[in-house]
């Protein structure tokens, strides 16, 4: 039995790599993300309907604060600039400069995801959680979903971390980067509308 040498490539790490594979898990991944747009989408038009029932509970302006928001999201978008540099650093085949960037990005990450859980404790403690009402319910939704992908996210990247590592800056490595790159970047885009909608909106 012969095998065809055209058929597959070897990459740096010493892996054979069938061409098409990274087209499949990169059209595989697009169905993902917009089948992760369905749930957002979804979430956020339950928090429309759901975000002015209170049921004699607090409000928006009695809960949100939003210097402490905004802080969480300038964590969150300057982890996507940070992000941004360790692909410039890769398309530079830059390995230590890509694990650099990528520490920083899960550094501002972890931070993001850590006020916010803090958040979500204090809320409980005073008496607001989920239960309390439809639109505590609706905001503890929405907000979690978007905080358990940023957890997901962090969990990727450290995986990603420990393959540059390893393997070095491979086809299949870089294409799993530039697969987190869109994820991360997507999870930005969906936070700037959840604090919009959510807290500019709920202060006012």
């Amino acid at each position: 039995m012969t095998i065809d040498s055209s058929t597959f490539s070897v990459v740096s790490s010493g892996e054979f790599e069938h061409p098409d594979t990274i087209e499949n898990q990169a059209f595989g991944f697009w169905l993902y993300i917009m089948s992760d747009l369905v749930l957002f989408a979804t979430i956020f038009a339950a928090y429309a309907v759901l975000g002015h029932n209170y049921a004699g509970g607090p409000t928006g302006k009695d809960l949100f604060h939003l210097p402490y928001t905004f802080g969480e999201t300038m964590l969150l978008l300057f982890s996507s600039a940070t992000y941004g540099m360790s692909m410039l650093a890769m398309n530079n085949n830059r390995k230590d400069l890509v694990l650099r960037w990528l520490f920083i990005t899960f550094l501002l990450g972890l931070g993001f995801l850590a006020m916010e859980i803090s958040e979500f404790h204090h809320m409980i403690l005073d008496g607001n959680g989920p239960e309390r009402s439809g639109f505590l319910s609706a905001f503890f939704t929405l907000v979690g979903t978007h905080g358990s992908h940023v957890a997901f996210g962090l969990i990727w990247m450290a995986v990603m971390m420990g393959q540059t590592i390893a393997k070095g800056l491979s086809a299949p490595v870089q294409s799993r980067l530039i697969r987190l790159s869109i994820f991360w970047h997507f999870l930005d885009i969906v936070w700037v509308g959840v604090f919009t909608i959510v807290y500019l909106m709920g202060v006012m």
